[in-house]
């Protein structure tokens, strides 16, 4: 499973780089506008950071607007993949825009029907919102899992990006059903490799070496 860090924090995403595990970012207006910098000129800063997919969504509501302000922000880098919204018109702009080799990652899917649809109209990514189906008592690991075996059956190629990820257990549960790829706030990638039965087992070796030195 891809891991990208959904962000637009030029920071975070050097320090999700210097993991060596980043495998694309994800962003949106509301959080380039927490930059306080310039959409275009901050995504272009991202693509020169990290050469996987950087996610740009589109602000238009229509499907001719979402498919001129995708070709635009696809001038960007090559790596911009435009995001549009589940909607019958951001369907209609992802087949438009699938037309013209530009890839897609349709935001905001709740259910496996949209899903299905954005798959045929040849979407490279669907962003399934977990958190927020489990806000309301939904069951959005259970999503990846119906996503996962509707594209499975009929062989379609887009791959399923797991977000509104939460916590570590999120990320292990759209992992486990078969998720392709999994964005998450950089805070949560920091927490994957937490643990503190690690942290204790590493203090015990240091002191028990500490110990043996001592002794010689």
């Amino acid at each position: 499973m891809d891991i990208y860090v959904d962000t637009a924090n030029l920071d975070e995403i050097r320090q999700a780089a210097d993991l060596g595990i980043l495998d694309g970012v994800t962003t949106n207006p509301s959080l380039v506008a927490k930059e306080g910098a310039e959409f275009h000129p901050h995504l272009a800063k991202i693509c020169e950071i990290v050469s996987g997919p950087v996610s740009a969504e589109v602000t238009a509501t229509d499907a001719a607007g979402m498919a001129s302000q995708g070709e635009e922000l696809s001038r960007i880098a090559s790596n911009i993949v435009i995001k549009c919204p589940c909607t019958v018109a951001g369907l209609k702009a992802c087949k438009a825009l699938a037309d013209k080799e530009i890839r897609t990652n349709m935001t905001l899917c709740f259910q496996p029907s949209q899903a299905w649809l954005v798959a045929k109209a040849g979407a490279f990514l669907v962003s399934p919102f977990l958190g927020r189906i489990d806000d309301i008592s939904g069951d959005g690991v259970e999503l990846i899992h119906q996503i996962r075996q509707i594209y499975d059956n009929y062989g379609y190629e887009t791959k399923i990006l797991a977000a509104s990820l939460r916590h570590p257990k999120h990320v292990v549960d759209v992992a486990l059903a078969g998720a392709d790829v999994a964005t998450i706030p950089f805070g949560v990638i920091k927490q994957l490799m937490n643990h503190p039965l690690t942290d204790i087992g590493l203090s015990k070796f240091l002191a028990d070496w500490e110990r043996l030195q001592a002794s010689q």
